[in-house]
């Protein structure tokens, strides 16, 4: 288990939770990008997605009788460690892991999906994440597994999954109603797209493809909406996604429907504002 980061005062402009700063201020899910070339083959890489589809919204207020999105809890230190087991174990973070009993689970309790548990441990700012999370006699067992050091920039090892197939944390590309509110998002966002490619790109450390099509793209691949695409029409939430896609853009995460953008579950989210997000075409 790698060593766990205490609470320190976050930067301003910085994405925070319960008083931790997501990752150092030089960490890839927080650096703008507005600026960087455009790379060589984008044009390719945009087509394989699709030209003609559209940026959907993958969370909001509820679907089918659950939070719709990728929820997450928030613990203190002292929240007791449970033992896990785990279908990969190798390139798992062994338990045990602080997940409550009623820790919310992606799709609900009764869901046959990713079922994804994010605990954030808010007093060591260390995040722990569950793909295909179950509960058991005496703790939790799950498909893979991830802790992550938020005070540091270090990555999963070379060729590792976590709990998303790209191998990164999932909650730092996650938009935050809270974030929303305030006016900014000040990070990356998380997205996946229907067929990858056989290779990954940092910070992402793993791969979830046998297609070697080099104009697919590769996991931890970001993307950004253009700078004078015109925002302006926009209600309000989704000019606030709009505006971190131009600056953070958003990572190619794992294999699911076609411009999927990801967010955590809100009752006051505006599902009406956000399915304009639909608007905005590959």
């Amino acid at each position: 288990e790698p060593e766990t980061g205490a609470a320190q005062p976050s930067q301003p402009g910085l994405p925070t939770i319960a008083g931790c700063q997501i990752f150092p201020a030089d960490n890839p899910w927080n650096t703008d990008i507005s600026a960087l070339p455009v790379h060589p083959n984008s044009d390719n890489f945009i087509a394989g997605v699709g030209l003609d589809k559209n940026l959907h919204p993958d969370f909001g207020t509820t679907w089918q009788g659950h939070p719709n999105g990728i929820p997450y809890v928030v613990v203190e230190g002292d929240q007791p460690k449970v033992p896990m087991t785990f279908e990969y174990a190798d390139e798992s973070d062994p338990g045990p892991y602080p997940i409550p009993d009623d820790a919310p689970i992606e799709g609900g309790p009764d869901s046959d999906g990713d079922r994804h548990i994010l605990v954030l441990d808010k007093d060591n700012c260390t995040l722990y994440e569950v793909w295909r999370a179950f509960k058991t006699e005496d703790g939790w067992k799950g498909g893979s597994g991830a802790i992550f050091d938020l005070t540091s920039n270090d990555l999963r090892p070379m060729g590792w999954t976590s709990s998303d197939a790209a191998g990164l944390p999932i909650l730092p590309g996650l938009a935050r109603y809270e974030e929303v509110e305030q006016g900014a998002i000040n990070h990356a966002l998380r997205f996946t797209i229907r067929k990858s490619q056989r290779g990954y790109v940092l910070p992402a450390t793993h791969f979830a493809s046998r297609s070697s099509d080099p104009n697919l793209m590769p996991m931890g691949l970001r993307v950004r909406l253009k700078a004078d695409y015109d925002i302006s029409a926009f209600p309000p939430q989704a000019q606030v996604i709009l505006t971190a896609l131009k600056k953070y853009g958003m990572i190619v995460a794992d294999n699911g429907g076609d411009w999927y953008i990801s967010g955590a579950p809100n009752e006051k989210w505006d599902d009406e504002q956000l399915s304009t997000l639909k608007r905005v075409k590959g």
